[in-house]
């Protein structure tokens, strides 16, 4: 990494490990905002915040209801994934967290960005 901290964005669906990640980085030095976009309809929310990464989060439904959201419904996992689109295609670096640890996706996120 360069001398200068690093800014990253994250973005993904509810319970892919956003928060969790961005807590990860900044023990790292690394910058991190978390972008509720899957709450919102604005298409481009995310690039509002310039960063050198975008990171984009992914999950399945199984693994959110694994992970505390038992009654998280599927209409809105789908939509989220529809907001999430562009952002999706955007992005730096794209990891689904549905089989990863927490850890496991710190390190990954860390190899891209260290090089």
């Amino acid at each position: 990494m360069s001398d200068q901290a690093e800014t990253v964005v994250i973005v993904g669906p509810c319970a892919a490990g956003k928060t969790t990640l961005r807590q990860g980085l900044e023990t790292h030095g690394i910058q991190a905002r978390v972008i509720a976009q899957e709450h919102s309809g604005i298409r481009g929310l995310w690039r509002k915040h310039q960063a050198d990464y975008v990171i984009y989060l992914d999950v399945d439904l199984p693994a959110v209801h694994e992970r505390g959201r038992p009654t998280f419904p599927a209409w809105l996992h789908n939509q989220q994934q529809q907001r999430l689109q562009e952002a999706r295609d955007a992005a730096d670096i794209y990891l689904d967290t549905t089989k990863h640890s927490i850890n496991d996706v710190l390190r990954r996120v860390l190899s891209v960005i260290s090089h």
